[in-house]
């Protein structure tokens, strides 16, 4: 498309062609409805333009007429929404074999780390044909991750995680933004999407001596002193984390939450927001004590967890010292 359209940004993932397609869809009919009513207007104007000694007579409506210009429209307005609602449940539902990357921004930038322990400041490298999940949060304001050839844009949140996804389908550079604004440097905030084929990506990631992002985080669970209270027993003082990410938690005022990255996230800093039922809440706050980064290891050694739980599930709550606290079993 950017062939014909220099303006038009490159396509590079499986989402552009049909967020692409939505848009051209939603230009021609609208150009398509505006040329017909000025069109409109215009003969109207002529035909029943002031004429010397012609008086102005009643129109009767037809009832016909007037539906007919009501319920057309609103059947081809109502296609945008309904295209526009796939592509957004597309957008928003990350494939289950997806690749997952930890993002945190700060002002001024982005800072990348792969499952496989690979940092990046301000770049991303992906191979051709994978699906990549983000996992992004902010470490002060509200960013924005935004890649245009790819079509996709997603806010960056600070004390929370939202999520991101694509396929990237074209080996290159392209931009990153953030779309959102941060600062008074805001518009220096960039940095590249490196698409790279799959043998490239491969040279690429096994270049120097890295820790799997889910060791690093069982290490901080060691020395922060969690395994003292979550342990793989029911002695613990704790839930038993084996199992629980992804999985339905009861907690101590009746309610049922899914241990997803941001519950693990907020029993980490918040451990009496969600107490889990049958624990008390005597895990202290690790808010201010582990870093934006050292919470995404911590989650991601939490979601490693596969095996079945021992004892009762449940996560935060309580415990004692760790950061990762959440019900369920690993992910991916």
């Amino acid at each position: 498309m950017s062939k014909y359209l220099p303006l038009w940004p490159d396509q590079a993932s499986t989402m552009a062609g049909q967020v692409d397609a939505l848009f051209i869809y939603v230009l021609l009919v609208s150009g398509i409805m505006t040329a017909l009513i000025f069109i409109a207007v215009t003969v109207l104007a002529i035909k029943y333009r002031r004429v010397p000694g012609r008086k102005a007579q009643q129109i009767e409506g037809s009832t016909f007429l007037e539906i007919g210009w009501s319920v057309l429209p609103f059947f081809v307005m109502i296609t945008f929404f309904i295209w526009g609602a796939i592509i957004y449940f597309q957008e928003r539902t990350p494939p289950a074999d997806a690749t997952e990357v930890y993002v945190v921004a700060k002002q001024w930038m982005w800072k990348i780390e792969h499952m496989e322990g690979q940092r990046e400041i301000n770049e991303l490298h992906v191979p051709t044909g994978q699906n990549v999940k983000l996992i992004m949060t902010s470490q002060d304001v509200i960013h924005s991750f935004f890649i245009p050839a790819f079509r996709i844009k997603q806010d960056v949140l600070p004390g929370r995680y939202t999520t991101l996804w694509f396929k990237a389908t074209v080996p290159g550079r392209y931009h990153l933004f953030c779309a959102e604004y941060c600062g008074t440097m805001h518009s220096g905030m960039g940095g590249d999407i490196v698409v790279m084929e799959p043998q490239d990506y491969a040279k690429w990631m096994a270049g120097g001596p890295f820790a799997p992002l889910q060791d690093t985080g069982k290490e901080l669970f060691a020395s922060l002193g969690c395994a003292t209270c979550h342990r793989s027993d029911i002695q613990g003082r704790g839930p038993n984390l084996q199992g629980i990410y992804n999985k339905p938690v009861l907690l101590e005022d009746g309610r049922t939450v899914v241990a997803d990255e941001n519950y693990v996230r907020e029993s980490i800093l918040n451990p009496t927001a969600k107490i889990v039922s049958g624990y008390k809440p005597v895990m202290p706050t690790f808010q201010g004590i582990v870093s934006d980064e050292q919470l995404n290891a911590l989650v991601a050694y939490v979601k490693s967890l596969s095996q079945p739980p021992v004892g009762t599930a449940g996560l935060q709550g309580q415990p004692a010292a760790s950061a990762a606290q959440p019900q369920n079993t690993q992910v991916q």
